[in-house]
């Protein structure tokens, strides 16, 4: 009788549950929530700039929020000075200068906890483990989109 276990929704939310905490732990030391953290990375992912509904949606598609906790979670960046928005109805979101040094902060931390979490596993592992969770992903996003439409 085999020990391995099989990849099923428990074992992906434990996974998921153990290393969010992991990071919250490391966020609650820079005052930034993890919706904060997710939001800062996806601007810096888009090189710095972001039109805050790109910015919304990709936090409601990815957190599943509604769109006011995206917007909320914005506007907490921009009363912090991390993020400023130009004028307009759909602004373009900028990193401040202290929002660079802060999101440099934050991808220091996550790349840390990366490699201690993911130390030892060979490549390939991780690279099987990429290409089933991305699967999951999509095929629960269809779920949802299919349930709602």
């Amino acid at each position: 009788m085999s020990t391995t276990p099989t990849l099923d929704g428990r074992i992906l939310g434990l996974a998921h549950h153990a290393t969010r905490a992991v990071l919250e732990q490391q966020l609650a030391s820079t005052g930034t929530t993890f919706r904060q953290s997710v939001a800062l990375t996806a601007m810096a992912r888009a090189g710095g700039a972001l039109l805050r509904s790109h910015l919304v949606a990709q936090l409601t598609d990815g957190l599943k929020l509604d769109a006011s906790a995206a917007l909320a979670t914005v506007g907490e960046l921009v009363d912090a000075g991390l993020v400023q928005a130009a004028p307009g109805a759909d602004p373009r979101l900028e990193f401040t200068a202290a929002g660079t040094a802060h999101q440099d902060r934050l991808a220091e931390i996550a790349t840390g906890i990366g490699r201690r979490v993911y130390a030892d596993i060979p490549t390939d592992d991780l690279a099987t483990a990429a290409r089933v969770l991305t699967l999951v992903t999509q095929r629960a996003n269809a779920e949802l989109a299919s349930a709602e439409g």
